[in-house]
């Protein structure tokens, strides 16, 4: 009999980007595939305690185990459903049994062409555009492309036939070309508007409407400039269809991450250009092996282990090796037939790099904090240290700074079922000198301590400090001075080559020092409590100094001056659709290079 599937511990690690998830069966039938703009939030409300539906409660009561594949757009985990959908056939996917094909949009030929939704084959003579994720999608932009531009949409049939205007002329949705209220060559531009934006061309387009947005409010027409300002923002908001489907080609995409405990990789199928899925290794590793290691291991035994594995036309990876040049040559013999492996891809195959280094991320991390392996680490950590009992609750400690601005320590808890983050704490530290970690971390502990003597919260069964001799000896001194003698403390202190694996304990003195093997789970527990320390801190750090620089969201980031500032907000139509916006998108911008796009993004998306 199977376990439970546990929930409450998959919540605690899931990721809230937008992206798809997959729940399977004990046997490992593939029951659901959904998408979602937060993962957590919607797969938080499959585990609630009532309202669910009856198919959803019977779909609920068979998961085994949700597999999670991040994307960077609601849009693009669309695609990405859809594909999965379409080739797994999931039996409580009842909505999308009838396997539509992809819709398109149809641009008719003629002299007055129309634009329209297609499925089916490409016969007629005029121009596709697509695949869209939806027919929805496609019904939106063409509902835009009616605001914007005008063009006709309405039967050939109907429009062969009119001797009067319709409705859609008196509500300044079509330009009546069937009784000759439109010039062709005005119809004509606008038809090229329509296909710029059809073929993604929103640069040039969006500059355009710019202008007429310019012109409008010089002479204070303010009702069409907002109106202008609202069709960037619709531009905008459907451009990202382009993201999945815009290349060609046979892909595998592999990344490695390497996290104390353990490592994953994250093999991405790409086919005819098109994400199909993707799917999560994790392999055995040593101490001393780098991911360029590990990769080479991992490409020889999956390809070459394996007869009947299908190989591509290209393999990118997300480190370089020297051995790559020998398993291409390898694998092309196998293959009989050209194969390269990168390591260096732009575009849209750097995009694809980028989300597979982030699943194989999500997907280690949420490895390692699983309740089965919390709990043999808390096991490990008690033999280790000589307890009499399992510890149920370790509070760790640490300081960020910047040079000493804005000094903030974290505290945080992990129990045997994972972080508990509602007993989480941050501490702005105020009157000490800038850059002195001792009396930062000082303050810290003293504030924390003597609220927990007041009966404000749960005493830890550990207390970690982050850093060597000197920390601990001044966590001893706090502790003595507030009278508390039985609470165990270690200190972790890097080694000489500051490696995970290499740290030097301290239990409650500075003489009583040991190490642990790198495999130890004890050791992997203590380095996942300390970086996620880290991580709250550097977190705290950054909102308390961009709080402190900044009086807007855009004014706090570097190098977003007042006139970029103007820039952005004009090409996106307003702070909202900015926020929306990826990293890649933001690049588009004018005057806006790809890294400053991508601390654009951090800021705007901080929390």
């Amino acid at each position: 009999m199977s376990l439970a599937f546990d929930s409450k511990a998959f919540l605690a690690t899931c990721s809230s980007h937008p992206g798809v998830y997959r729940m399977f069966a004990s046997d490992e039938q593939l029951l659901y595939v959904g998408k979602a703009k937060n993962l957590k939030k919607r797969l938080a409300s499959y585990f609630r305690g009532s309202g669910l539906a009856p198919k959803t409660a019977a779909l609920v009561a068979r998961i085994a185990s949700i597999e999670l594949t991040i994307t960077a757009s609601e849009t693009e985990a669309l695609l990405l459903e859809q594909n999965l959908i379409k080739a797994s056939r999931p039996p409580y996917n009842i909505l999308l049994r009838d396997d539509k094909s992809y819709p398109y949009v149809y641009l008719s030929a003629g002299e007055f062409p129309r634009l329209t939704l297609h499925r089916g084959s490409k016969k007629a003579k005029g121009r596709y555009f697509g695949p869209y994720p939806s027919a929805l999608a496609i019904r939106e932009s063409l509902n835009l492309l009616e605001k914007a531009f005008q063009v006709r949409q309405c039967e050939d049939s109907f429009f062969a036939n009119r001797s009067r205007p319709c409705l859609q002329y008196q509500i300044k949705r079509c330009k009546a070309p069937c009784v000759g209220l439109v010039e062709a060559e005005e119809y004509a531009q606008d038809v090229r508007h329509s296909v710029m934006f059809l073929e993604g061309r929103s640069q040039a387009l969006s500059q355009e409407l710019n202008v007429g947005m310019e012109q409008a409010a010089s002479v204070l027409d303010f009702e069409q400039a907002a109106a202008l300002r609202d069709q960037i923002a619709l531009l905008r908001r459907v451009q990202d269809q382009q993201h999945m489907e815009g290349e060609q080609g046979d892909v595998d995409v592999l990344a490695v991450f390497i996290s104390p405990g353990g490592a994953c990789v994250h093999i991405m199928t790409v086919r005819q250009g098109r994400v199909l899925g993707g799917k999560n290794h994790f392999p055995q590793i040593g101490i001393e092996e780098t991911p360029q290691d590990i990769l080479s291991a991992f490409i020889a035994q999956y390809y070459l282990g394996q007869a009947e594995r299908e190989l591509p036309a290209e393999i990118i990876v997300n480190h370089d090796s020297d051995e790559l040049s020998m398993l291409e040559e390898a694998l092309q013999a196998v293959r009989g037939k050209a194969l390269s492996i990168r390591a260096k891809v732009r575009g849209q195959r750097a995009r694809w790099l980028s989300l597979a280094q982030t699943n194989a991320e999500q997907a280690l991390l949420a490895r390692l904090a699983s309740r089965a392996q919390l709990s043999s680490r808390f096991i490990a950590l008690a033999e280790a240290l000589e307890m009499d009992s399992l510890p149920q609750r370790l509070e760790c400690f640490d300081i960020s700074h910047s040079s000493g601005e804005a000094t903030v320590a974290s505290c945080v808890v992990m129990g045997t079922e994972g972080p508990i983050k509602s007993d989480y704490r941050r501490f702005n530290i105020e009157g000490v000198a800038p850059g002195d970690d001792y009396a930062a971390m000082r303050q810290a502990l003293e504030r924390r301590l003597k609220r927990l003597q007041k009966g404000e919260g749960k005493w830890p069964d550990i207390l970690l400090v982050d850093g060597g001799k000197g920390q601990l000896n001044m966590a001893r001194s706090v502790l003595a001075e507030l009278g508390i003698s039985n609470l165990p403390l270690l200190g972790v202190a890097k080694g000489e080559t500051r490696k995970p694996g290499f740290e030097t304990l301290f239990l409650d003195t500075p003489d009583n020092a040991f190490t642990l093997a790198a495999d130890s789970p004890a050791l992997h527990l203590i380095q996942q409590v300390r970086d996620e320390a880290h991580r709250f801190a550097i977190t705290g750090h950054r909102a308390a100094r961009g709080k402190a620089r900044r009086t807007s969201t855009l004014e706090g980031i570097a190098g977003v001056g007042p006139k970029r500032r103007r820039e952005l907000l004009k090409h996106f139509g307003g702070l909202q659709e900015l926020t929306r916006a990826s990293s890649e998108e933001i690049a588009k911008a004018p005057g806006i290079s790809k890294k400053l796009a991508e601390q654009i993004y951090a800021a705007l998306h901080s929390e």
